[in-house]
């Protein structure tokens, strides 16, 4: 990236970093990174922090139901996007999420294409591995993640030895590429994206990288990304297109890179050319992906949209954003982020389906339809955003203070917000104040004074004769009519909603109700919405903990062999833990791990798809001499199993 970008990319993470250093504990695992020659001497079982890195969430399977394409202006299966997105500092970086809610919490995975895992300095290192945190959440939501490699300009301490010391050949091989590739295989994630902005390179080094990204592509099913600097002559020169000048590392009578981000300074028929040659080259035109650097206004940056997308015409390439987690570096609180990360994604008017505006920036669901991980059973949601302030278990609150981790994010609504009325509309959000399972619930507030629908979730869910759905709420009035019922709509007939009514609540606390989804037997579940009646209007408050469809209640096995691999005490009350254990049988969502008090009740600690967690602070109770932990597996149902557990002694 250019240098004043540069300047402001260190500005802004300094602030994230600023953040993030509050929540760090003693013994705490970080992210990786390296230097290419470090790299060479990297292994999984000589680095401590390696087993808190991997991510065991498989890539889910994205889809698109063109009966369910909310705005008119969105084209499906064209362009897509990219993201360049920075999580805290390449150094110091914690793997498992930490006691803060300060934290950029990716949230609309359903316009993103590909997450780059964006860092690297001169002064730490220049390879960044993806934390597993954002692994797990993209993952989760059909979205590949890749790590970085980050040459830096001259001027940013940049060493042309170093773009040399990555290319290095040993008998036909490119050894540091083989490592890269175990380092994905091992970590979990998907590929690399290589930013080589530095000066001194010849026309022999130049083919060399070429080379050693089709030696990464012949020998693993990696992912691999380009940015526009680096031409075939080795000289850093920002071609802002696709030309003869950067096409080899693009595609070389065969794909070298899976994608190229253009540098910024793109214009129309740089883009039309751009899109030209890569059909002549046999690629799709949206392989490559028109930079847009938003890291310093966001949504108020100068984007040529009809360069990329004219309306009324198919999009030309793709768009790639560079810093889009200026939503969260830029705000000032957690609700700030939250309604600036939604008129980035969604537009001004908080509705997907609506994104007219006088102003230039309509959000990129004007652009692109949404896409779903939702096709299997179970379907599980709490609203989870993978941060809080309080974490609660199936309505009991097991832990009051903020935390962040992306491990445990659900699947959030496809759609934010899409409100039908003729009257004023309830309004939903996500509520950080009241949780059933996580830290966050779907709440809706408002006037009621006519009927409500607002649809959430797209699916392709096959219904069988047992399967059943599921909703937890709760209504500050005990014995009040909750007004609400489920709304199902179904792929034979996408526009007809089918509604269960979920009746009156009966007291102040978090309750649930279940439906037999056997009259639905045979048909695909497409649209999960919430409707509410008006039969009893005036102001309106309830909240929605959980929606879960699902054809089994069946426990998972619990995990074996819990030990305290690594105790840290702090001082005499406080302890950290680096925990292991082996995987339950069956499969799982995640482990919720917990502390056991001397009451008998439990503390929330965390939890993790990974078979190894750190947890970053243990509370002595009452001075127990004492303490034991519990590791429980979490089923795709969200039903827990028995409870394997393992001591420690306080000093």
């Amino acid at each position: 990236m250019h240098s004043s970008v540069r300047v402001l990319m260190s500005l802004a993470v300094t602030i994230a970093c600023a953040r993030a250093a509050l929540a760090q504990a003693p013994d705490q695992p970080f992210a990786s990174y390296w230097f290419p020659n470090e790299l060479l001497a990297w292994s999984p079982d000589s680095d401590p922090d390696a087993a808190f890195n991997r991510s065991n969430t498989p890539l889910a399977t994205r889809f698109f139901n063109p009966d369910l394409n909310v705005n008119a202006h969105a084209h499906p299966n064209e362009a897509g996007v990219m993201v360049l997105s920075a999580f805290g500092p390449t150094s110091r970086n914690p793997s498992q999420g930490s006691l803060s809610m300060s934290y950029y919490a990716v949230n609309y995975w359903q316009y993103i294409e590909v997450l780059v895992f964006w860092g690297g300095s001169a002064g730490e290192g220049l390879i960044l591995a993806p934390n597993p945190t954002i692994i797990d959440a993209a993952h989760r939501n059909g979205v590949p993640v890749v790590g970085n490699i980050f040459f830096p300009p001259n001027a940013f301490g940049g060493q042309i030895q170093w773009v040399r010391d990555l290319v290095q050949q040993s008998e036909g091989s490119f050894p540091v590429a083989d490592k890269l590739i175990e380092v994905a295989r091992y970590y979990g994630f998907d590929g690399w994206f290589i930013n080589q902005e530095t000066a001194g390179g010849d026309p022999a080094l130049a083919t060399q990288v070429r080379q050693f990204i089709e030696y990464i592509k012949a020998s693993s099913n990696l992912l691999m990304f380009w940015y526009d600097a680096m031409t075939i002559t080795g000289a850093i020169s920002y071609q802002n297109a696709l030309t003869n000048n950067n096409a080899p590392f693009f595609d070389n009578d065969g794909v070298v890179s899976d994608g190229m981000f253009l540098n910024y300074n793109w214009s129309a028929a740089g883009l039309l050319n751009s899109r030209l040659y890569a059909q002549t080259l046999g690629r799709s035109p949206y392989a490559l992906y028109a930079g847009a650097n938003v890291q310093s206004n966001g949504y108020n940056s100068n984007v040529q949209w009809d360069r990329v997308f004219p309306e009324g015409q198919p999009h030309v390439v793709s768009i790639g954003f560079y810093r889009p987690d200026w939503a969260f570096t830029s705000s000032s609180d957690p609700d700030d982020f939250y309604r600036r990360d939604n008129r980035f994604w969604v537009g001004a008017n908080r509705d997907p389906s609506n994104t007219e505006t006088t102003h230039p920036w309509k959000g990129l669901a004007h652009y692109l339809p949404a896409r779903s991980p939702i096709t299997r059973l179970p379907f599980v949601t709490n609203f989870n955003s993978g941060q809080g302030r309080l974490y609660a278990i199936n309505g009991q609150v097991l832990m009051d203070r903020e935390w962040n981790n992306l491990s445990v994010q659900d699947v959030l609504p496809t759609w934010r917000w899409i409100v039908r009325s003729e009257g004023t509309r309830l309004v939903p959000d996500l509520d950080w104040s009241d949780a059933y399972y996580g830290g966050t619930s779907l709440k809706l507030a408002g006037v009621l004074d006519a009927p409500n629908q607002i649809n959430l979730y797209e699916c392709s869910l096959p219904i069988s004769a047992d399967t059943q759905l599921g909703i937890a709420y709760r209504m500050d009035s005990p014995g009040a009519p909750t007004q609400m019922s489920v709304a199902l709509a179904f792929e034979d007939s996408p526009d007809v909603f089918e509604t269960l009514e979920v009746g009156s609540s009966s007291s102040a606390d978090w309750e649930t109700t279940s439906f037999a989804l056997s009259s639905f037997a045979g048909r695909t579940l497409a649209v999960i919405g919430l409707a509410f009646d008006a039969s009893n209007p005036g102001d309106y408050q309830i909240h929605v903990g959980q929606i879960a469809v699902y054809s089994s209640a069946a426990a998972p096995g619990p995990p074996s062999g819990v030990s305290v691999l690594r105790r840290t005490q702090v001082d005499p009350d406080r302890a950290t833990l680096r925990l292991g254990w082996d995987h339950s049988p069956d499969p799982i969502a995640y482990y919720n791990v917990y502390r056991r008090n001397p009451d008998g009740g439990l503390t929330y600690l965390g939890g993790t798809p990974n078979n190894a967690y750190f947890v970053a602070e243990v509370r002595r109770i009452d001075s127990e001499a004492q303490t034991t932990v519990e590791v429980q597996a979490v089923g795709p149902n969200f039903t827990h199993s028995t409870s394997a557990t393992t001591s420690f002694d306080w000093n």
